[in-house]
C-alpha cells in the first residue's frame, strides 16, 4: 500500500506541475481572445448577481434554476477546505508572495470560467426524465464530433465520479470532522453520522433541494466568515498594512520577508500560490459548468459574467480574508518552518485564536464545517450529472447512497491514498475539460463580443 502511496504521489506531483501550465495558460489565451471580458463586464456581472439578490429564489425543477441559485451551487463547491487550509498550507509552503500569485492565477482563470459557463449553457440537453442537464462533457462532444470526442467525454465523466462524488467527499467529511475532535473533543464517527444523514436528506430531495439548500447557506457561511474574520483584522489592525505589504514584496523577493536562510523562492511561491488558488476557485477543472448549465437565463453570456463572480468572491473575498487574518496574526513569524510543524488548519486556527482566545478554533471549526459540507452538496450535484450521462437518470438515487456510504467511511478513516487519488483524478479530469475549451475559444470569443450563439452554431 505504501509503495502504491508512493507511485500515486509521483504521478500527482507530475500531472499537476503541467496542469499549472495549462491552466494558466488557458487562462491568459482566453483573457485576450475575450478582449479580458473579466474587466470589460465586471461591473455588469456584479450588478446582474446582487442586483436582485434573494435567498429565496424560485423552486428548481425540470427546467433548471435561476440564475443565482446556480452561482450559489458553483460557489458551495468553490469555498471549501481550500479557502482554509490550502490557503495556510500556501502560506507555510510559499511565503506571503503566495497569495499574490493566487490573485493572479484568479483574475485569469474568471475569463476561463466566463468560457466554462457560456458553452454549458449553449450545449446543455434533457435526460431521460426530460431535465435539464449540461457540463463538460457535452461541450465536449460538440469540440469533437467522433470517437476521440465520445472518448475524451466518458473518460471525464469516469475522472470527476471518482475525484468529486467519491474520494473528494470522503476528503471533505474528514476534515470535517477531525476539525470538530479538535475544537470540541468531538466523536468521528458520531459527526460522521450527522454529515451523512443531512447530506443524504439533501441528496435525495433533488436539484430543487440543492437548490434551496445552497442559495440559502452560501450567504449565509460567507457572512459569518467574513465578519469573523472583520474582528480579526480590527483587532490586529496594526499588523494589517505590513501583511498587504509582505504579500506584494513576497512575490518577487522572499527573502526580504521571511529572512535570508528561510530558503522560500519565488518559483515556490508561484507554484505554491496557483496550484492552492486553482484547487480553490476550480477555475478550468470542469466542475461548475454542471451548476451554470442550469441557470435560467436570456442568453449563455448573461451565465458566463455571473460565474465570474463565483471565482472573485471564492479567492479576491474569501481566500483573501483567510490570508490577511493569518499574516496579521503574526502566528507565522518569520522564520521557517513557520509555527513550527503546523500547516493546513490548525494555522488558521492559531490565527483566529489571536483575536477570538480560546474560541478562534471553535469559530475555524464551525465555519469548516459550513464550508466543507456545501462542497459536498454541490461536487455531488457535479458527480451525478455524470452519472446521468453515462447511466441514466435511475441510477442517481443508487448512487446518493453509495456517496453517502463514503462520506460516513472518510470521516472515521483517513487513507493517504485516497487523498493522493482524489488529487490526481481531480488533475485528470481538467485536462479533457481544457482541450474542448481551447478548441472551442472561437466560440466563446465571439459570445465575449456580443455574438448570440446556439448548440447548432458550434
Amino acid at each position: 500500500m505504501d509503495a502504491l502511496n508512493s507511485i500515486v504521489a509521483l504521478i500527482d506531483d507530475k500531472v499537476w506541475f503541467l496542469l499549472l501550465f495549462v491552466l494558466v495558460g488557458t487562462g491568459i489565451y482566453f483573457s485576450f481572445r475575450t478582449r479580458f471580458v473579466q474587466v470589460r463586464h465586471f461591473g455588469r456581472a456584479w450588478n446582474r448577481v446582487f442586483g436582485n439578490f434573494s435567498l429565496h429564489g424560485e423552486k428548481a425543477g425540470k427546467d433548471g434554476m435561476s440564475s443565482f441559485q446556480a452561482l450559489a451551487t458553483a460557489i458551495a463547491a468553490q469555498v471549501g477546505t481550500g479557502n482554509i487550509a490550502g490557503c495556510a498550507t500556501a502560506l507555510v509552503g510559499g511565503g506571503p508572495g503566495a497569495i499574490f500569485w493566487m490573485w493572479l492565477a484568479a483574475f485569469f482563470g474568471m475569463a476561463t470560467i466566463y468560457g466554462e459557463a457560456c458553452l454549458a449553457q449553449v450545449t446543455r440537453s434533457r435526460d431521460d426524465q426530460g431535465n435539464i442537464i449540461g457540463g463538460p462533457v457535452y461541450y465536449i462532444r460538440k469540440a469533437f464530433k467522433n470517437g476521440f470526442g465520445k472518448f475524451l467525454a466518458s473518460f471525464f465523466a469516469i475522472m470527476i465520479i471518482l475525484a468529486l462524488g467519491i474520494m473528494g467527499n470522503m476528503v471533505q467529511s474528514n476534515s470535517i470532522s477531525d476539525a470538530f475532535h479538535t475544537a470540541f473533543g468531538a466523536n468521528k464517527l458520531i459527526m460522521g453520522i450527522i454529515i451523512a444523514v443531512i447530506a443524504g436528506f439533501i441528496f435525495i430531495g433533488g436539484i430543487s433541494r440543492i437548490a434551496s439548500f445552497t442559495e440559502k447557506i452560501v450567504p449565509i457561511m460567507a457572512a459569518l466568515y467574513l465578519v469573523g474574520g472583520l474582528i480579526v483584522l480590527i483587532i490586529n489592525h496594526r499588523n494589517l498594512l505590513p501583511a498587504l505589504g509582505s504579500i506584494f514584496v513576497g512575490a518577487f523577493t522572499p527573502q526580504a520577508v521571511v529572512g535570508a536562510g528561510a530558503g522560500i523562492t519565488v518559483r515556490q511561491a508561484l507554484r505554491l500560490g496557483v496550484a492552492r488558488g486553482l484547487f480553490s476557485n476550480e477555475a478550468g477543472m470542469g466542475s461548475t459548468p454542471h451548476a451554470h448549465a442550469q441557470a435560467q437565463v436570456d442568453k449563455p453570456q448573461d451565465q458566463g459574467e455571473v460565474a465570474m463572480v463565483g471565482v472573485f468572491i471564492d479567492t479576491f473575498v474569501v481566500l483573501t480574508m483567510t490570508a490577511l487574518v493569518i499574516l496579521s496574526s503574526g502566528v507565522l513569524g518569520n522564520s521557517i518552518p513557520y509555527a513550527g510543524d503546523t500547516t493546513g488548519t490548525p494555522v488558521a486556527q492559531a490565527a483566529f485564536s489571536t483575536g477570538f482566545g480560546a474560541f478562534g478554533s471553535k469559530f475555524v471549526a464551525i465555519c469548516l464545517f459550513f464550508f466543507a459540507f456545501s462542497t459536498i452538496i454541490g461536487w455531488f450535484f457535479f458527480a451525478q450529472q455524470n452519472i446521468r450521462y453515462m447511466i441514466g437518470s435511475k441510477a442517481v438515487k443508487p448512487f446518493a447512497v453509495i456517496v453517502v456510504i463514503f462520506i460516513l467511511i472518510g470521516s472515521v478513516l483517513k487513507v493517504e491514498l485516497v487523498w493522493n487519488l482524489s488529487d490526481l483524478f481531480n488533475g485528470l479530469m481538467a485536462l479533457p475539460n481544457l482541450i474542448a475549451l481551447i478548441a472551442l475559444s472561437g466560440a466563446v470569443a465571439k459570445m465575449a463580443h456580443g455574438t448570440m450563439l446556439t448548440h447548432k452554431d458550434l
